[in-house]
C-alpha cells in the first residue's frame, strides 16, 4: 500500500523534473499561468463561495467575494502589470579596488515550493503565496485545510483541470498527510496557521535544511487614543472583529480604550451591530464558527473569563446557538492577564476592553506582551499615533482602520517574532519566493594579477594600498 509520505513525494519528484526542464519560465509563460489562475476564480466564483459556506454552515457569499476573491484577483491582476520589471536584473557597483567588474542580482525561481493553508479563508491564503510563487517562477503543492473538506476537494479538482500535473497541485487530507508534507524537501515552505502548529512545521522543515515562513497571529490590539474620532473607531473594531465572526488572524483581539469610554464604546458598538447586523439571529450574512470544536474552545473562554470575574457584555440579542454554531459577537469588561481570553489568541467574536489611565500606559501594555501580528491605532493626533509606531513592534499596521494593510500589494505582510516570521504580498512575495543570485563579472582588462604569488614587495604595496582605500 503507497503510503501519503510516498505518494507526496511522487509528486514533488513529478515537479522537480518540470523545473529542471525549464528551470527560467520566461515571463510570457508565467503570465500564461497568472491568467490560467484568474480564469479558475472568475469561472468558479459562485462554486467556490458554495463551497466555502457549506464547510462553515453558514458564511455569506458577500464576504467570500469581499474577503478572499477580491484580493485574490487583485493580487493577479498586480502580478501581471509589474512581473516583468520584477524578473529584470538588478545592476549593481562593483567594489572601488575590483573596477571596471561589473555586478548584478539576477531573480532566479527556488524550484519547488510548499504552501500549507489554514481553513479560516481557505481561498485567499491559498491564492496569494500561489501567485507570488508562480510570479517568481516556481512550481507549487498546496496542503488544503482537513477543517474545509468541500472546498478543499472542490480546489483539488479544478486545479487539475486549469494546470499541468507539473505545475500545481493541491493536497488534502488530515494531521498525516499535513506531517508529511512538512517534512517533504522544498525549496520553499510557507505555513500560515496557529504558533504551536507553526513550530512543529519548522521542526519538520529543518531537518532538510527547507527555509520557512511563517504566518502566525496573536493578540492584535486596537488602541483607541485620547483623539480619535470616536464612534468611527468603534465602528471600525467591531467590522474587523465580526467578518468572519471574528475567525481572522489579524481580527482585534482586544481593544485598548481610556477607561472613561468603556460604557459608552458598549453602547455604540451595540448600535453599530443593529445597524450592520439587523437580522443576525437568521445569520445569513454572519458566519458560523467553522466547527464543534472551535465552538466550544471560543464558549469556554467567555465561561471561563466570566467565572473569574469579567462581564459580558451581548451587542446582540441574538442567543447563542450550538447546532448552528451560531455564536454572537459579546464584549468582556473587566478582563485581568490571568484570564485564558487574554492569554490566548481569541479566532472569534469575543472582545476584551481593557481601559488605561494614560496613552502611554496603553503603549507600555503592547510592548510588554509578544509582538502581534497586527496592531490598529485610532487618533488624530500624528504624534500620539507616532509614539505607538516608535514604542511597539507588530507585523503590520493600519491607522484609524482595521485589517486593510493585508490588502495593500506595495506593502510586505508577515509577522515578527511569535506572530511569524518572513513577509510576502507583491514584489516582496516575488522576492520571498526567488533566489537573488549574486553575479561578478570580471573585466577583460584588469589588475587581479598584482596580487598573485609569489609575495614580494609588489604585493606588499598593493596590499597597503587596497587597506587605505579599497
Amino acid at each position: 500500500m503507497t503510503t501519503p509520505a510516498a505518494q507526496l513525494n511522487e509528486q514533488l519528484l513529478r515537479m522537480r523534473a518540470g523545473h529542471a526542464a525549464d528551470p527560467m519560465p520566461p515571463w510570457p509563460v508565467r503570465a500564461a499561468r497568472l491568467r490560467t489562475l484568474q480564469s479558475m476564480l472568475t469561472e468558479q466564483r459562485d462554486a467556490f463561495a458554495s463551497a466555502i459556506s457549506a464547510d462553515f454552515g453558514q458564511r455569506p457569499a458577500q464576504e467570500t467575494d469581499l474577503l478572499e476573491l477580491f484580493p485574490s484577483l487583485s493580487g493577479i491582476r498586480h502580478a501581471l502589470r509589474h512581473g516583468r520589471r520584477w524578473m529584470r536584473p538588478r545592476k549593481r557597483l562593483a567594489g572601488l579596488a575590483f573596477l571596471p567588474a561589473r555586478t548584478e542580482l539576477r531573480p532566479t525561481p527556488l524550484g519547488v515550493v510548499g504552501i500549507i493553508v489554514p481553513w479560516n479563508y481557505p481561498l485567499y491564503l491559498a491564492i496569494g503565496p500561489l501567485v507570488d510563487a508562480l510570479a517568481a517562477g516556481n512550481r507549487v503543492m498546496l496542503k488544503m485545510s482537513e477543517f474545509t473538506p468541500r472546498f478543499s476537494a472542490l480546489l483539488a479538482e479544478q486545479v487539475g483541470r486549469y494546470f499541468q500535473p507539473d505545475e500545481v497541485a493541491v493536497v488534502t487530507g488530515g494531521v498525516e498527510v499535513a506531517e508529511a508534507f512538512s517534512a517533504l524537501p522544498f525549496d520553499h515552505l510557507l505555513f500560515t496557521g496557529s504558533t504551536a502548529v507553526g513550530r512543529h512545521v519548522m521542526r519538520a522543515a529543518a531537518a532538510n535544511l527547507t527555509p520557512v515562513t511563517l504566518e502566525l497571529g496573536g493578540k492584535s490590539p486596537a488602541i483607541i487614543g485620547p483623539g480619535a474620532r470616536f464612534e468611527e473607531a468603534v465602528e471600525r473594531i467591531v467590522f474587523g472583529k465580526m467578518v468572519n465572526a471574528g475567525q481572522t488572524c489579524i481580527a482585534p483581539d482586544y481593544v485598548l480604550l481610556p477607561r472613561a469610554r468603556v460604557n459608552e464604546f458598549i453602547g455604540v458598538a451595540c448600535s453599530v451591530v443593529a445597524r450592520m447586523y439587523p437580522d443576525l439571529e437568521r445569520a445569513t450574512q454572519y458566519a458560523s464558527i467553522i466547527s464543534d470544536r472551535q465552538y466550544q474552545r471560543l464558549t469556554g473562554l467567555r465561561d471561563g473569563a466570566l467565572a473569574a470575574g469579567a462581564r459580558e457584555h451581548p451587542l446582540d440579542g441574538t442567543a447563542a446557538d450550538p447546532a448552528r454554531r451560531l455564536l454572537p459577537p459579546v464584549l468582556l469588561s473587566g478582563v485581568s492577564d490571568a484570564m485564558e481570553v487574554m492569554r490566548e489568541e481569541i479566532f472569534g467574536p469575543l472582545l476584551p476592553l481593557v481601559p488605561y489611565d494614560s496613552f502611554q500606559e496603553a503603549i507600555a501594555y503592547v510592548a510588554a506582551r509578544p509582538h502581534p501580528l497586527a496592531l490598529y491605532v485610532f487618533d488624530e493626533d500624528s504624534k500620539r499615533i507616532d509614539a505607538v509606531l516608535a514604542g511597539t513592534q507588530a507585523g503590520g499596521v493600519t491607522v484609524n482602520d482595521t485589517l486593510f494593510h493585508i490588502a495593500q500589494h506595495g506593502l510586505p505582510f508577515g509577522g515578527v517574532g511569535p506572530s511569524g516570521m518572513g513577509s510576502y504580498h507583491g514584489e516582496a512575495g516575488f522576492q520571498r519566493f526567488s533566489h537573488m543570485k549574486s553575479i561578478f563579472r570580471q573585466a577583460r582588462f584588469n589588475g587581479v594579477g598584482l596580487l598573485n604569488p609569489p609575495y614580494g614587495g609588489r604585493f606588499r604595496r598593493m596590499l597597503e594600498l587596497l587597506l587605505k582605500r579599497g
